[in-house]
């Protein structure tokens, strides 16, 4: 991504707003864009809506990879989990400077960071500050990715207010409801339009840490609640986000142009 304002974001913006023009038909992965499409004057009759999905083999059971908590030495928990991009827009020093008063409430709690990137030295450093309650195994194998997803309790999503979260729905969300897992959000536009509140997942103040230490310590004291938010939200991945399901809203865009 560019630098809001700076000279690449502002050609980089001019060149899409040109192709965007020409085009017969956009499709917009979430309402954000949409809307964002639409300002730049295109008509919204020529703007279609087509979320991300997920492959069903995400919503295959899997059992808890106990070689993998074991190693991790995760014992009792709860453990509150994040697989993917280590950015700084994704909140993660956020999270871990949280961590001290959840372990007030839950001494044995856990924090999961699986992933790398170009925030990663801060978050070793930050985690490093905590101690042994925050675990930051790196990157793991696309084909393991899953194996983590089962040793988590509540997937955690901290992403900082800007204008990309804002505007552009994370997959990561989708993957972690099809592995029936409750969600932990901010509230953001991105995470808002994927996650229904009290339903699939709890959403928290955008960069409060009161807010989230509050939410987190609902779902780590409360296992009903967490499993009835789990398979909520598999079950509406399910119904609205495989890839099958998406393809087909595909067809009727394709024909139209055709």
């Amino acid at each position: 991504t560019f630098t809001e304002g700076s000279l690449r974001y502002r050609v980089s913006r001019a060149l899409e707003t040109v192709v965007l023009r020409r085009a017969h038909r956009v499709v917009a992965i979430c309402e954000g864009i949409r809307s964002e499409i639409i300002s730049r004057g295109i008509p919204p009759e020529r703007v279609a809506l087509v979320p991300n999905g997920v492959d069903p083999e995400w919503l295959e059971p899997r059992t808890r990879a106990t070689e993998i908590a074991n190693h991790l030495g995760l014992g009792d928990g709860p453990v509150f989990g994040y697989i993917g991009s280590f950015s700084r827009y994704e909140g993660l020093a956020f999270l871990i400077d949280a961590m001290p008063e959840l372990l007030g409430r839950f001494p044995n709690a856990k924090l999961l960071l699986v992933g790398g990137g170009r925030d990663e030295e801060a978050v070793r450093k930050a985690a490093g500050n905590i101690g042994a309650a925050v675990l930051v195994p790196g990157r793991v194998p696309q084909e393991d990715v899953r194996d983590f997803y089962t040793v988590v309790d509540v997937f955690v999503l901290p992403r900082r207010r800007i204008r990309l979260t804002e505007l552009v729905t994370p997959l990561k969300p989708l993957e972690a409801m099809a592995m029936g897992l409750p969600v932990l959000a901010s509230d953001i536009g991105g995470h808002a339009e994927i996650v229904n509140n009290g339903q699939t997942g709890l959403l928290f103040k955008t960069e409060s840490s009161k807010s989230l230490v509050e939410q987190a310590r609902r779902l780590g004291e409360d296992r009903d609640l967490r499993a009835q938010l789990g398979a909520g939200g598999r079950q509406w991945v399910e119904a609205e986000r495989t890839w099958e399901r998406i393809v087909a809203r595909y067809l009727p865009i394709y024909g139209g142009v055709a």
